[in-house]
């Protein structure tokens, strides 16, 4: 049976937002700050983990933009996270029909790479040769165009996460928001893992990426290491894509992960658990 999801969604929502968020916004694009000491993650799912055990969180990224693959992706079992890309056509669509099945959503984010714009991350990325208020009118573009995401990641954005002046208002805005921060890893140099604690929001970290060699060898590699990362620091993070080959690992791997004493989580569970990289 799909877990419940938690009903804590308080006061009228602005585009998936609490009331007063378009205003903290706007204080933050004239250089101001937003206290949001205590907003929760409004869609996050419910989930049961036994006491003790390692969680591992299965992000799925890229989906929206192919019916195929994304309808694939949602036959995954209800554990499994779903990232889609914020400029997918029929987004609020695919985000309500993923929670249906019981997955937690977060959305994918254009930022800037280091080869950009040779390489171009999406529509309205997020820049750094652009203002803080600029950044940020971006930042409520994207998160505007459906509502019921838990969390955030960038797609791509090498270059914009390294930095921490650009950063920095983009992480108070998600917290201001009530989502979280997934570091996907696209650079070891991400300034989100100094300044998300520093400012409270809540975040995880990509361990590994499945596919980056799409192969099933090297997919079953990636997923014994997760394993091993989890049982060494107590909660890992997977991040993999709508692959035909990385669906099938995925059907024959998560099955076993309770009968060796692994938890398969939503990504809201490991928030907070990692170790640092």
């Amino acid at each position: 049976m799909t877990a419940p999801w938690r009903p804590r969604e308080r006061g009228r929502r602005l585009g998936g937002a609490p009331a007063g968020v378009v205003l903290a916004l706007v204080a933050l694009a004239a250089g101001g700050e937003a206290s949001a000491d205590d907003i929760e993650l409004p869609y996050a799912r419910h989930f049961e983990a036994p006491e003790g055990w390692p969680r591992i969180a299965v992000v799925i990224t890229g989906l929206g933009l192919s019916r195929a693959a994304t309808s694939s992706a949602i036959r995954l079992p209800g554990g499994v996270t779903l990232g889609f890309s914020s400029h997918a056509p029929d987004l609020q669509k695919w985000i309500d029909l993923a929670r249906a099945a019981g997955h937690e959503v977060i959305l994918e984010l254009p930022m800037e790479p280091m080869n950009y714009p040779e390489v171009d991350p999406g529509p309205n990325p997020l820049l750094t040769s652009l203002s803080r208020a600029e950044n940020l009118e971006r930042l409520q573009w994207h998160l505007d165009r459906a509502t019921g995401y838990v969390g955030v990641t960038p797609n791509m954005g090498a270059r914009f996460v390294a930095s921490p002046d650009d950063l920095r208002p983009v992480l108070v805005a998600l917290k201001t928001r009530g989502v979280m921060f997934l570091d996907a890893g696209a650079t070891s140099q991400s300034a989100a893992a100094q300044l998300a604690p520093a400012i409270g929001l809540s975040r995880a970290i990509s361990n590994r990426v499945l596919d980056a060699h799409a192969s099933r060898t090297e997919i079953d590699k990636q997923l014994a290491a997760i394993a091993r990362i989890a049982r060494r620091a107590g909660a890992a993070v997977a991040v993999g894509h709508a692959f035909p080959v990385t669906l099938e690992r995925l059907d024959e791997w998560l099955p076993t992960l309770a009968e060796n004493g692994l938890a398969l989580v939503p990504i809201s569970g490991v928030v907070d658990r990692q170790l640092p990289p």
